[in-house]
């Protein structure tokens, strides 16, 4: 029989899933997991149907519908331009993931490769790398970001290189540590005593082993990502006009907010759910990874 094959396996008669069967079993089992994944997808749809879903255009003007209420024509309203809201929702849903995907990865791929190595060789390696990263972790993370897309100027590809690089520190720890627990274990020393190059032990054996939590800290960075491009955006170091982004919107609507408060309530409460349903999902899948909550 395959043993790739799954959820077909049989010990005792009694069916056995596959690892991702497990996890996918036990990820179902969290009400609030399984609420984050859909509000993940429903964005993801938006972000990508957005030209299709978004009723009006986000950057048409329109001065004779200023500061409307929501109503059957505009369902969440207008702002101060007489723009759609929720169209620049919809079309903010797009920047915004773009921005959380895409600074996760630059930060996974940059901090997994300096945690690999720094775990993996030990000694003067890893006290020269961990040293950086323990300079980079003492600057507040927001900080940080806002010091990097200060010096690159502002505008989304700037936006994603300083989240990313902001959060680089993190994953390098996190990899860090697994290639230390990892790194000592008898396949490893097996693939080393078959004359497997280091690179190759690293990549096919290593990181493969210590993807538990680096999905984990990946879901829940991509919260962070979010939140750190509204705080950009919203100081005005972020996307530039007409592009909608969540936090210049909010930043937008914040001087009419006594007489018009849905011009911040939606963009806010976008940021309070997106922020809350990848929190929600990170924390389920962090429980369905754990072996310790094996059943």
């Amino acid at each position: 029989m395959n043993e790739n094959v799954e959820m077909v396996a049989t010990t005792g008669g009694r069916k056995t899933r596959s690892q991702l069967g497990e996890v996918l079993f036990r990820l179902r089992k969290s009400p609030l997991a399984m609420f984050g994944l859909a509000v993940v997808l429903i964005l993801i749809f938006c972000a990508l149907f957005a030209d299709v879903i978004a009723p009006h255009s986000y950057s048409k003007q329109n001065l004779s519908h200023m500061f409307e209420a929501p109503s059957r024509q505009y369902l969440l309203g207008t702002d101060e331009f007489g723009r759609d809201i929720l169209s620049r929702l919809i079309y903010g849903a797009r920047v915004s993931l773009q921005v959380g995907f895409i600074a996760v990865g630059i930060a996974l791929f940059v901090g997994g490769l300096l945690g690999a190595v720094s775990g993996y060789y030990g000694g003067w390696i890893d006290n020269g790398i961990m040293r950086v990263m323990d300079v980079l972790l003492s600057i507040p993370q927001t900080l940080l970001a806002i010091a990097i897309v200060a010096a690159l100027g502002p505008g989304l590809m700037n936006l994603m290189i300083a989240v990313g690089i902001s959060a680089v520190p993190n994953y390098a720890r996190i990899v860090r540590s697994s290639v230390l627990s990892i790194r000592g274990m008898e396949f490893i020393e097996a693939a080393r005593a078959v004359g497997s190059p280091d690179i190759r032990i690293i990549l096919k054996h290593i990181l493969p082993n210590s993807m538990a939590p680096i999905i984990v800290q990946s879901t829940l960075g991509v919260a962070s990502a979010i939140l750190n491009a509204a705080g950009l955006s919203f100081i005005g170091l972020g996307i530039q006009p007409p592009y909608p982004e969540w936090g210049a919107m909010l930043s937008g609507g914040r001087q009419y907010i006594r007489d018009y408060p849905h011009l911040t309530l939606y963009p806010g409460l976008a940021i309070m759910i997106t922020i809350l349903a990848l929190n929600f999902l990170g924390d389920g899948l962090r429980d369905a990874l754990d072996p310790k909550l094996k059943r």
